[in-house]
């Protein structure tokens, strides 16, 4: 009782312990907010990313047939599918990846089609099922995500599993719909991927924050120490007008050396003259970091320029074409970026078009976004068919792309004469295409997978006719994903809005018009990716001379 007593009355352990124990609380609701901030971002990315392997999964599988693989068994391409999807799971390293048709009159049970196990991901135990397999549906949640599948009311559902009682790890579970050549729900793809990563990056959080907790602890305390403690008034004042002096004049003076027999008062002394030693040499090293950094800068200034002569950036790009007119551009989230664009004549009546998005962003997406952008346009002015051209680059890729790199791809090649575009899409946004007199809406496309993903990838032929008046509008992700400070998505919805508000203008003020809406909705919050815009006008005959 006197021990407390004692500390209770001692002003120095009393505003210790008082800053020790307001610092553990702050720690403590430090690591709440922070794990509460760390699992919502960490679920986002992973739905969002785990429905794009989904949605190329699904790529694979054929809508039209699943209910005659129920009736005529494992058929050749029955197998091809599968053994796809078998790869795809293990590419992606993902758990489980199967295809399902639901009893849509009650959505309680459904039979399984394909499944491919990967239990190598987490040490998990999962067995596949036959094909024809039947079982109840699990529960009432996911009976409500496959009737949001099946009657359109969500492109994609995501179940989390952060607590298991089945002896299974935790895991995400993406539903994404397969459709027929209708575009009808014929059935629902499953990818099935494992969150251990979020207890392993955790982990190493949790360990920060209590180091920086103590050492804070440990800081505080002895600045308290020595504030609460004072000797004789002359070193103090002395060690005070040392410091005032070395704030001005940034100069090392003398030593204050041996000024008092008292421990503290001597100890900040020397602090004082190990200070200015520290602080002379840190304003060096700082001036030298300062001229490496200008130096850096200059670096990715020059690969700017670079990127940005590799892309056509001359408006009007063909002043002696009237048939039409096209405008594009690129705006990187940071100095150099990942999307590009191009255009060139194959011969005087075919014109290629291509826009793409490279994983990733930086000097490294850079540098693999120059590398595809040549392949392609070398590739394409050999000849063959836009399909052919990208299933020739994705094997050139594949094969040189030790960094695991991919990239999305649409690419488009018009007879000009005949208004005649055949395109092909490897993973990238679908187009918008605006008919005269009408508004623009997206053209959905077959779509392959990314380039880089996946060797031996085979593309389909797309093709439209476009009329004189007609537009087409290509983008990257990075226009309708853009992102206010709230999180909300500009979207694709928002997009065609934007298109349709300037659709009977240029393809240049359209581009503005689409990107001012996108400044607008986005406003303060920071660019997290490339937009990259082209838009191409069949103009009439006699426009360009009325003009």
């Amino acid at each position: 009782m006197k021990l407390i007593k004692k500390i209770r009355s001692n002003m120095s352990l009393s505003i210790i312990g008082g800053i020790v124990a307001m610092l553990l609380v702050f720690g403590f609701i430090v690591c709440i907010i922070g794990n509460s901030c760390f699992v919502s971002a960490f679920k986002d990315e992973y739905s969002t990313v785990t429905y794009h392997m989904a949605d190329s999964a699904a790529t694979f599988v054929n809508g039209d047939h699943l209910s005659s693989y129920l009736e005529d068994g494992e058929t050749e391409e029955y197998k091809d599918t599968l053994q796809k999807l078998d790869v795809c799971c293990h590419k992606l390293n993902v758990s489980l990846i199967y295809v399902i048709q639901v009893d849509t009159s009650d959505y309680g049970r459904f039979v399984s089609i394909f499944n491919v196990v990967n239990n190598s991901v987490d040490d998990s135990h999962y067995t596949p099922w036959e094909l024809g397999y039947q079982r109840d549906t699990t529960n009432d949640e996911y009976r409500q995500k496959y009737q949001a599948i099946y009657e359109e009311n969500s492109p994609y559902e995501t179940v989390f599993r952060m607590r298991t009682t089945d002896g299974q790890h935790p895991h995400i579970t993406t539903l994404v719909p397969v459709r027929d050549h209708n575009g009808e729900v014929a059935g629902i793809l499953c990818v099935q991927r494992p969150v251990n990563e979020m207890a392993n990056a955790f982990m190493p959080y949790v360990i920060l924050i209590a180091i920086g907790v103590f050492m804070m602890i440990a800081v505080v305390t002895l600045f308290t120490v020595l504030l609460l403690r004072n000797g004789v008034i002359k070193p103090v004042k002395k060690v005070s007008d040392e410091a005032t002096r070395f704030a001005k004049e940034n100069q090392k003076g003398e030593p204050l050396g041996d000024i008092s027999r008292y421990e503290v008062i001597l100890n900040l002394a020397r602090s004082i003259d190990s200070m200015e030693t520290d602080m002379v040499s840190y304003i060096e090293n700082l001036t030298a970091a300062t001229a490496e950094k200008e130096r850096i800068g200059a670096e990715l200034s020059i690969a700017a320029t670079i990127q940005e002569t590799t892309l056509p950036d001359e408006f009007p790009a063909f002043p002696d074409r009237s048939e039409f007119d096209i405008y594009a551009s690129m705006t990187p989230a940071k100095m150099v970026g990942g999307d590009f664009y191009n255009f060139f004549f194959i011969d005087d009546d075919h014109l290629a078009m291509e826009i793409a998005d490279v994983s990733g962003k930086g000097i490294p997406a850079a540098l693999f976004m120059m590398i595809t952008n040549i392949l392609i346009q070398n590739v394409t002015k050999m000849g063959g068919t836009p399909a052919e051209i990208l299933t020739y680059v994705n094997n050139e890729v594949c094969r040189r792309n030790r960094a695991d790199m991919f990239v999305t791809v649409w690419l488009g090649i018009l007879e000009i004469s005949t208004g005649k575009l055949v395109s092909a899409n490897a993973g990238h946004d679908d187009p918008a295409v605006y008919r005269r007199d009408g508004r623009f809406e997206i053209v959905k496309e077959k779509h392959g997978f990314v380039i880089g993903g996946m060797e031996g990838m085979r593309y389909k032929n797309n093709e439209i006719t476009l009329n004189p008046g007609d537009k087409l509008f290509l983008y990257t992700d990075g226009v309708p994903e853009a992102t206010d400070q709230n999180d909300e998505m500009f979207t694709v919805g928002r997009t065609i809005d934007a298109l349709n508000e300037h659709k009977e203008e240029a393809p240049k003020q359209i581009i503005e018009g689409v990107r001012d809406s996108v400044s607008a909705f986005v406003g303060d919050a920071p660019q997290f990716d490339d937009m990259t815009m082209l838009c191409f006008e069949l103009k009439e005959a006699n426009e360009d001379s009325a003009e």
